[in-house]
């Protein structure tokens, strides 16, 4: 029986390593078998270096490339998305174009899926990386497991979704979202393979420091309900003691004793508690605003042009399947 591997990459100034990972691709579905049929989908996020040619090119040589051009740069999640939702494999694969993530790992992980796991997840143990990007990404993935304890500390961005796992992910609609925790949260039988993040060669990082801290918000209120609960307990421990506080200084006041001359334990209480109100608002605010993301309801990504086969389709920025 014939199956189906797609390949979804999202690509955002790549060129120089398109042709490369496309190479190494189709090489990993070739030693997949001859029941397996690939299908790559090229998620153009709004690149302004050349990689929707090299894109274009690649489809004119096969039409099992997909490509999709968005708009503008909306991001790698959107971009994700979009693959997800053209995908037509039996099994959906999605990587980086930067070939951080080895395309060779692939034949272990469609081992891990035909042995039962439905989810089979890549997790960075170690990464080639230079210094400030290693130390960042593990902290960052450790507060994310603090919030969720199956976030692996590595973190993980390559996955091999079985069928069942891309339609379920695909009814997700919200727009600000923290991928490896929405995965994660879906509840199927999940497998991680350690593997170490090459060093990039082509190119330079667009992961820039906006962005991470982006995601980390989004990662942390997406993931729980931990900021608006230490919110919670900060106020009621806040609260006590002041309570308690107010009846030191009520008791000093009728034996006529007051423990203060006045002004330095008064700022001291009025910057706690100041810091407090705002820090607790600045939290609301974070929530308040993804609400109202929500409730405009515009479209988390714009598809301007796609090519299937290297000929151009109607565009849907709805998200629909090309076939």
């Amino acid at each position: 029986m014939t199956q189906r591997l797609s390949f979804v990459v999202p690509v955002y100034r790549n060129r120089e390593s398109l042709r490369i990972t496309y190479t190494k691709l189709a090489s990993v579905a070739a030693q997949a078998g001859p029941n397996w049929t690939p299908e790559y989908v090229f998620v153009d996020d709004g690149s302004d270096d050349g990689s929707l040619e090299e894109l274009l090119a690649l489809a004119s040589e096969d039409e099992q490339v997909h490509v999709l051009r968005f708009s503008r740069n909306f991001g790698q999640v959107p971009a994700l998305v979009a693959g997800y939702r053209h995908a037509t494999g039996d099994v959906v694969v999605s990587l980086s174009a930067d070939l951080q993530d080895p395309p060779e790992l692939i034949l272990q992980l469609l081992q891990r899926w035909r042995e039962g796991a439905q989810l089979v997840i890549a997790m960075r143990s170690t990464r080639d990386d230079g210094v400030l990007a290693s130390m960042t990404s593990r902290v960052f993935y450790q507060l994310m497991n603090w919030a969720n304890p199956r976030m692996p500390t590595g973190g993980f961005d390559f996955v091999m979704l079985d069928r069942k796992v891309v339609d379920a992910y695909n009814r997700f609609s919200e727009h600000n979202r923290f991928f490896q925790g929405d995965l994660l949260w879906l509840g199927f039988s999940v497998q991680f393979v350690p593997y170490t993040r090459l060093r990039r060669e082509h190119g330079k990082s667009q992961w820039t420091l906006s962005k991470k801290v982006k995601y980390f918000i989004d990662g942390l209120l997406n993931t729980s309900y931990l900021p608006i609960r230490l919110m919670s307990v900060a106020g009621l421990v806040t609260a006590t003691l002041g309570f308690l506080y107010a009846i030191v200084v009520f008791v000093a006041y009728l034996y006529g004793n007051t423990p203060f001359s006045g002004y330095t334990p008064l700022m001291i209480v009025l910057l706690i508690l100041g810091g407090t109100i705002l820090l607790s608002l600045g939290v609301i605010g974070e929530y308040l605003w993804r609400v109202f993301d929500e409730v405009r309801n515009r479209p988390l990504y714009v598809i301007e042009r796609q090519w299937a086969g290297g000929k151009p389709r109607p565009t849907d920025e709805r998200g629909d399947r090309l076939s």
